[in-house]
């Protein structure tokens, strides 16, 4: 997997997040296919239900940002990161147990492949651009549509 990330942003970003209290890291791929996104729709009756998100999760523990993003894309989508493009920021919320969290977003390229998701997360998958009306329909968050904005400025 190929990386135009440098360490220093990363070890950046963990002593940021230490200082602002950050109890959970988590990381986000931002996947683009003809200027269309994908994004994953939860499932009703997990925390969050209905949302509709980036292939995201948890950093478990020792394990690098980096690794983490590659490991939660191929578990959330089945699609495997060739390359890591940019750093697009990151947004804070609580999780399900009540700690702060704080998701760190990425844009990536995949390989070619069919995107597989896990029905005990999610529930459908969508490749959405912000010109379709789905865009406004389906429960994205502000974060989201801010994270979709800043790619499209580049």
């Amino acid at each position: 997997m190929q990386s135009n990330i440098d360490h220093n942003l990363i070890r950046r970003l963990l002593t940021e997040s230490q200082k602002d209290g950050v109890q959970k890291l988590v990381v986000g791929a931002v996947i683009r296919r003809d200027n269309k996104f994908l994004l994953l729709e939860r499932v009703p009756s997990d925390f969050m239900g209905g949302l509709v998100e980036f292939p995201s999760g948890a950093v478990d523990a020792g394990e690098d940002l980096l690794t983490a993003l590659a490991r939660e894309t191929k578990e959330e989508t089945g699609l495997t990161i060739t390359s890591i493009i940019s750093y697009l920021g990151s947004f804070d919320y609580t999780s399900g147990s009540g700690r702060k969290t704080r998701q760190f977003n990425f844009l990536v390229e995949v390989a070619p492949g069919e995107v597989k998701i896990s029905s005990t997360e999610h529930q459908a998958y969508h490749f959405i651009a912000p010109t379709d009306e789905a865009f406004t329909t389906l429960n994205i968050s502000d974060a989201v549509k801010e994270v979709i904005k800043t790619v499209q400025q580049q």
